[in-house]
């Protein structure tokens, strides 16, 4: 059976949605929903390590993979030591930084990682087993979300041990001064030159969609690792919806 890197490295599509709510029912509830993957935030959801193992632990054997609060290489040791089957690096702009994410990520000699005994080493029991492995089985997805991300995507794309490039569709647009205009030309232009540089090295595509309709048409142009939603708008949305439908008989 395929691990999720070899899973992700085959081109497989791979459906994931965001968990924001530091509450393992709800990871447990969307690990049964039929999605491939969960994306745990932990740069903008106010949840403690304590936390994203919890909700690590009620996905299982669903992967997760932790979106850091920045490039920092505690956090980084932290979430791969609690069992997250890699990490999501927010604002990478240089192949250096990308880099950096990939020494935090790797045990030596292809990194930094430092070695402990947590969750992924079986707390000891399968510590042997688990540094054997972890270097080959890390998923490593940087984000391109800013304008000087774009300016050095190839060189980022091409980084070694980077699995997957995740764009963050919302920051980008910012940075382009175009907050939320993802149809603008300019957002377009700069996705469009992730996704060619991402194609060019081999390197996956991820992307952030509110919703279904918003992801099909990445699906189309060859994303692979697509986010779709949160858990905080399937409820609201989901609650909304089903008010609206008895009101309106």
């Amino acid at each position: 059976m395929k691990n999720f890197k070899q899973q992700l490295n085959d081109g497989e599509l791979l459906l994931g949605t965001l968990i924001s709510i530091a509450a393992p029912e709800v990871a447990e509830i969307l690990s049964q929903a039929g999605f491939d993957w969960l994306f745990i935030d932990a740069e903008h959801a106010p949840l403690s390590a304590g936390d994203i193992q919890h909700l690590i632990q009620a996905a299982a054997p669903l992967p997760c993979l932790v979106r850091v609060h920045s490039l920092d290489e505690i956090a980084i040791k932290k979430v791969l030591d609690s069992g997250a089957e890699g990490i999501i690096v927010p604002q990478v702009n240089s192949a250096a930084e990308a880099a950096l994410a990939v020494a935090y990520a790797k045990y030596p000699p292809q990194g930094q990682r430092g070695v402990g005994i947590a969750r992924a080493q079986g707390y000891g029991l399968a510590f042997q087993d688990y540094i054997e492995r972890a270097n080959d089985e890390v998923v490593v997805i940087v984000q391109a979300e800013h304008a000087r991300a774009v300016e050095n995507i190839e060189a980022i794309a091409a980084t070694p041990g980077v699995d997957g490039i995740f764009i963050g569709p919302y920051d980008l647009s910012a940075s382009l001064g175009k907050m939320g205009r993802l149809e603008d030309p300019s957002v377009r232009e700069a996705i469009q030159g992730i996704g060619q540089a991402c194609r060019a090295a081999g390197t996956r595509l991820g992307v952030f969609c509110t919703s279904a309709e918003a992801a099909l048409p990445y699906v189309e142009k060859g994303f692979t690792l697509i986010t779709t939603g949160t858990d905080t708008l399937l409820l609201g949305l989901g609650g909304r919806d089903m008010l609206a439908k008895i009101k309106a008989r």
